[in-house]
C-alpha cells in the first residue's frame, strides 16, 4: 500500500444507484513517509546556462525590442497618414458642398438674392440643372462685369461697404486653406506696375512647403526700351532678399503673350500629375493670365483649347473671383485651379470707391513723367507734388538738380504748390482737381507720413524708388537735371583733379516727407531698371559661382 498523510481520505466509489448513508472509517497511516529528495534549482549544475547561452538571450531581447518598437511607430505613422487623408476629405467634402458654382467667379449658384454674387435666373437654374449643364452657366454678377460695369463683393475692407451676402476678405483667404494640407504646384503672381504690394511676402502660410513658380505679370506696361535682361536680374536680386525659395521667375505678358511658353515648359517639368493652383494678390491678372496660357497650350493640347469657352471672367474690380475654379486644362491629368485674390489691407484698392477702381489701373505702357525745379538755386527744394489726391511728396531738403520721375496710370494728374500752401490746396481741391477720389464725403485724407532720408553719391541714374502699394513708383534722381553736356564737363574736371582718373563721390543726404492714407504703405527700394537710360547706370552683381547656382533662373 503506497504511503499517504497521516490524515489523508480513502476514496470510495460512486454507486450506480442511490442508497442511504453508511458510516465510513477514517485510518491513519502507521509510519510517516520519507523526506522527498530537494530539486535542483533551475539553471544549477550541470543545467547551468554558459555564457554564450545568456549572450545569446541578451540580444535575442534586444532584436525583439527593436522589432517592437518599428512596428509601433509604423503604426503611429499609419494614423498620422489616416487623420491627414481624413483632413483632406472633410475640407474636398467642404468645398464640394457648396454645390454648382458659376464658371466665371467661382462664386455658388443660387436663386434668391438678385444683387448678390452668383445669382442665376430661376427657369435658366432649372433648366440648366435638368439637362446637367450647371457647369456652364454664368451668373448676373460676372455678365455685367464682362460688359465692364464695377461691381464690388468683397465687404468690409477698405472702401468696400459691404451688401448682401458679400464674402469678407477673410472667407477668401480661408478657401485657400486647404493648399498646405495637398500635393500641388503653386504658381505664384506679381504685378511688375506694383511689385512690391502684390508680391504676397508670406505666400508661404498658405501654400505651405509646396513647390512655387514665381511669374511677373504685365511687363507690357514698362516704358519702350526697357531691357528685360536687367528686369529680370532686378527681379532674381528683389526675391533673394526676401528669402523666398522658388523654382524659376518668368517676366511674362498676357496681352502680348510674352513668356507664356515658357511658363507652359515650366508646369510640365514641375507638376509631376499634380494639380496646378494660380496664386497672387488680388487683381494681380490671374485671370488674364489662365486665358493666356489656355490660348498658347491648346494649340497642342485638345483638353486646354476645349477648356477656353468656360473661363474666368477678367475685370479691374479686386475680387472679381470668389472661389476656386476648376478648370480641365491637362489631357495628361490633373487641374488648373483659378483662386480667389488675397486682398491686402495695404493697397490702394482696399481704400478708394469702386468708382475709382478703373484710375488705379493702367491699360498701356508707362510714360514717365519728369518734375524738377526751373529755379537753378533751390530747385524742387520747398514745394509738395500731388499725385492725384492720393499721394503727396514734399521736398524738404533736396539738392537743386534733384528730379522726381512718376511711373503710374497716366489717368491721375500730378500737381505742385509750394510746402506753405499745400494744407490750404488739397482742401480746396480734393475731389475736383486731386482726383481719385472723385468724392471726397467719406475720404479721411492722407493720415499717414512718412519721413524719409535718402543717402546718395555721385554716380549716374536714381539712387532709390519710392513705391506706393497698389499705384506705382516714383524715381528719386539728385542729379537727374543736369544735361548730358554738364555731366560730361564735371566728370573731366573730377578726373583731371584726382590725377589718377578715380572719381571722388560727392554724399549727401535728401529729406522727403510721403503723405498717404493711414493704411497705405509706401517702399524704398533699389531703383527698377527701366528706359533706354537704365543702360548707363545700371550694375549687375558681381557673384560668385556658388551664388549664381543657388540663385532661380529667369526667363522670358
Amino acid at each position: 500500500m503506497a504511503p499517504c498523510s497521516s490524515f489523508s481520505l480513502m476514496l470510495i466509489p460512486f454507486p450506480k444507484t442511490l442508497s442511504p448513508l453508511k458510516p465510513f472509517i477514517v485510518r491513519a497511516c502507521s509510519t510517516p513517509p520519507p523526506p522527498a529528495a530537494p530539486a535542483e534549482e533551475e539553471g544549477a549544475g550541470p543545467a547551468a546556462p554558459t555564457r554564450g547561452d545568456v549572450f545569446l538571450e541578451r540580444e535575442r531581447s534586444k532584436f525583439a525590442a527593436k522589432a517592437l518598437i518599428k512596428e509601433y511607430k509604423k503604426q503611429d505613422e499609419y494614423l498620422v497618414r489616416k487623420k491627414k487623408r481624413k483632413e483632406k476629405k472633410l475640407l474636398r467634402a467642404k468645398i464640394a458642398s457648396a454645390g454648382a458654382c458659376c464658371y466665371g467667379c467661382g462664386a455658388p449658384l443660387q436663386i434668391l438674392e438678385q444683387d448678390a454674387p452668383g445669382y442665376v435666373d430661376p427657369d435658366t437654374y432649372e433648366l440648366k440643372k435638368k439637362h446637367r449643364q450647371l457647369k456652364t452657366v454664368l451668373c448676373g454678377r460676372c455678365k455685367l462685369l464682362s460688359h465692364g460695369h464695377m461691381i464690388t463683393a468683397v465687404g468690409g475692407h477698405g472702401g468696400y461697404p459691404g451688401g448682401k451676402q458679400f464674402v469678407t476678405a477673410e472667407q477668401l483667404r480661408e478657401k485657400l486653406s486647404h493648399l498646405r494640407l495637398e500635393k500641388v504646384l503653386i504658381i505664384k503672381l506679381v504685378d511688375i506696375v506694383d511689385f512690391n504690394g502684390s508680391f504676397l511676402s508670406r505666400v508661404r502660410d498658405i501654400a505651405g512647403p509646396n513647390p512655387i513658380i514665381l511669374v511677373i505679370t504685365k511687363v507690357d506696361l514698362l516704358p519702350r526700351d526697357t531691357d528685360l535682361n536687367r528686369v529680370g536680374d532686378w527681379v532674381v536680386d528683389a526675391v533673394v532678399k526676401k528669402k523666398l525659395n522658388v523654382l524659376s521667375v518668368h517676366l511674362t505678358s498676357s496681352k502680348s503673350l510674352v513668356g507664356i511658353t515658357g511658363v507652359i515648359s515650366a508646369i510640365q517639368n514641375e507638376r509631376k500629375g499634380r494639380d496646378v493652383y494660380i496664386l497672387g494678390s488680388a487683381n494681380v491678372g490671374k485671370s488674364a493670365f489662365i486665358s493666356a496660357l489656355l490660348k498658347t497650350m491648346g494649340e497642342n493640347d485638345p483638353a486646354a483649347a476645349a477648356a477656353q469657352k468656360y473661363k474666368p471672367v477678367q475685370s479691374a474690380v479686386p475680387g472679381t473671383t470668389l472661389g476656386p475654379i476648376q478648370i480641365d486644362a491637362f489631357l495628361s491629368g490633373g487641374k488648373l485651379f483659378d483662386t480667389p485674390g488675397v486682398h491686402l489691407h495695404h493697397r490702394q484698392a482696399a481704400v478708394v470707391h469702386a468708382d475709382d477702381l478703373p484710375s488705379l489701373a493702367p491699360l498701356n505702357r508707362l510714360k514717365p513723367r519728369f518734375y524738377n525745379s526751373d529755379n537753378e538755386s533751390t530747385g524742387l527744394k520747398g514745394f509738395s507734388l500731388f499725385w492725384g489726391g492720393l499721394v503727396r511728396i514734399d521736398a524738404v531738403e533736396v539738392l537743386p538738380t534733384t528730379r522726381l520721375t512718376f511711373y503710374g496710370p497716366k489717368k491721375i494728374e500730378i500737381s505742385m504748390c509750394p510746402i506753405s500752401e499745400a494744407d490750404e490746396f488739397y482742401k480746396r481741391e480734393i475731389g475736383v482737381s486731386l482726383t481719385p477720389p472723385n468724392k471726397s464725403e467719406n475720404w479721411t485724407g492722407l493720415e499717414s507720413v512718412h519721413e524719409l532720408k535718402i543717402k546718395y553719391n555721385k554716380k549716374k541714374g536714381p539712387v532709390c524708388d519710392i513705391a506706393i502699394s497698389g499705384l506705382g513708383w516714383i524715381s528719386v534722381e539728385p542729379f537727374g537735371s543736369q544735361n548730358a553736356e554738364e555731366k560730361e564737363k564735371e566728370n573731366e574736371n573730377e578726373e583731371k583733379e584726382n590725377g589718377n582718373g578715380e572719381k571722388e563721390n560727392e554724399t549727401g543726404e535728401l529729406q522727403l516727407k510721403v503723405y498717404v492714407a493711414k493704411p497705405v504703405e509706401i517702399f524704398v527700394r533699389a531703383s527698377l531698371p527701366v528706359g533706354k537710360n537704365a543702360e548707363s547706370w545700371y550694375q549687375y552683381q558681381d557673384l560668385t559661382d556658388k551664388e549664381i547656382e543657388s540663385r532661380p533662373k529667369w526667363f522670358y
